[in-house]
């Protein structure tokens, strides 16, 4: 079972479209998988057009079946979306004992029904964020290249650290992952530089980078997925490589070597 969490402290870092994609990704691989939006934005809704007929707020807070609640958006792929109502659902929560465990107990009874489940978040700390982590307990971090977005990283990795001792559980950050890397600027060298640093400070793998493709903008004005608009782009090719990674990371238990920090995970 892999449960992941997506997210960054820093927005514009292609958090939502790597949930996406990874979730495909996995799918697409023979995993069921459902993925989860908790970003009071709601963009994965808006992105894949999608109009449930209940929400994220609706499943925790009216105690909604979960299948009545996700749309199908393609074969062994589910989606909970998420709407302005999960600002309103955070509220409601702060009030509640235990409210670090909410995700963990409505999704619970229904983890046997999926081999992936991958929750996006919003680009802030958030109770929903310290939720997801307690819930995931495994930490996916998209960065983008620019310098903000690794400060944003480390603000994650901080955060993920700060609340599983808090509340004694063990959340661990899974990997970095490069995003909108194109080589032709040079900024991305010195970014990429910053990103193998956090590696190695915190001995955290990193996965295949995402390069920059023209493809992502297109799918999210056709409101579909890079899969179904282009099977052979380059972004996709990237994040089935990254895909490839995570499976490896998640199969390292039990003694199996572990990636080397600071490079990225073979593929």
């Amino acid at each position: 079972m892999i449960k992941l969490m997506v997210g960054n402290q820093k927005g514009g870092v292609g958090k939502t479209t790597t949930a996406i994609a990874v979730a495909r990704c996995f799918a697409d691989r023979g995993l069921k998988t459902l993925l989860i939006d908790s970003d009071p934005q709601g963009s994965i809704a808006v992105t894949l057009r999608l109009k449930p007929e209940a929400y994220l707020a609706d499943f925790i807070l009216n105690q909604l079946r979960l299948p009545d609640c996700v749309v199908k958006v393609a074969e062994r792929l589910d989606v909970l979306g998420g709407n302005r109502e999960t600002t309103a659902m955070e509220q409601r929560i702060f009030t509640m004992y235990g409210r670090e465990l909410v995700f963990q107990n409505a999704f619970g009874m229904y983890e046997e029904n999926y081999d992936a489940i991958i929750v996006d978040v919003a680009p802030s700390i958030s109770l929903l964020q310290a939720c997801s982590m307690v819930f995931c307990q495994n930490v996916l971090i998209p960065v983008s290249m620019d310098t903000l977005s690794v400060s944003g990283a480390g603000a994650t990795i901080f955060s993920a650290q700060t609340i599983g001792n808090s509340v004694r559980v063990p959340i661990r950050s899974v990997a970095l992952l490069p995003t909108i890397v194109n080589k032709r600027y040079g900024l991305t060298d010195v970014v990429m530089k910053m990103i193998g640093q956090l590696s190695e400070t915190y001995k955290i793998p990193i996965l295949t980078a995402i390069r920059t493709d023209q493809i992502i903008g297109k799918a999210a004005r056709a409101h579909k997925m890079v899969a179904d608009l282009d099977p052979k782009a380059k972004a996709l090719e990237d994040y089935d490589a990254a895909t490839t990674g995570l499976l490896e990371i998640f199969n390292m238990e039990g003694g199996a070597a572990q990636p080397h920090h600071g490079e990225s995970v073979a593929v």
